[in-house]
């Protein structure tokens, strides 16, 4: 098994309560609660951006289609090449489907965008993403990530779903 399968659960997770619900549904209620806050959690951090996207307008003077957004990482857990049932992935195409002008995504994991995301987004170096965005989400808290030090976060407008930059 690859190393980032040795720590904590697989994509199944978000999928295997189901099956427990749909076959004892009384006796599976809080894991049917669960589950349905972590499913809404997308739409969550979709509101969270929006938010910080409008603070960005009124404080910068630019339109929203002179924006750019980066989201960092679209795996499901950090440090891993899967995209499997991934959050951070489902809030980017949300993110770009919505978003007007560039939405960037930077994943330090894969080579080339999936299908889903390919020519609504730009996969993005690290640096360039820091240096170029208007307004950073971070998604998935690589490695590569937290290596980034608080400086080189100048952006005041960040969305940090894992507490590593604010």
């Amino acid at each position: 098994a690859a190393d980032g399968y040795k720590r904590q659960g697989g994509h199944c997770i978000a999928v295997d309560p189901w099956f427990i619900v749909a076959q004892n549904p009384e006796q599976a209620r809080l894991i049917r609660t669960a589950r349905e806050v972590n499913d809404h959690k997308p739409h969550w951090v979709i509101n969270q951006v929006k938010a910080t996207v409008a603070d960005c307008l009124a404080d910068s003077g630019k339109r929203a289609s002179e924006l750019n957004i980066a989201c960092f990482g679209l795996e499901f857990k950090p440090n891993i090449d899967d995209l499997r049932e991934s959050p951070a992935m489902e809030i980017a195409e949300m993110i770009a489907a919505w978003h007007s002008g560039e939405t960037l995504v930077v994943e330090p994991n894969i080579h080339a965008l999936p299908a889903k995301l390919a020519g609504h987004c730009t996969l993005t170096a690290l640096d360039d993403a820091l240096a170029t965005a208007d307004v950073l989400v971070l998604l998935v808290d690589h490695n590569a990530f937290k290596a980034v030090s608080g400086d080189a976060v100048r952006q005041q407008y960040v969305v940090d779903t894992k507490g590593v930059w604010r």
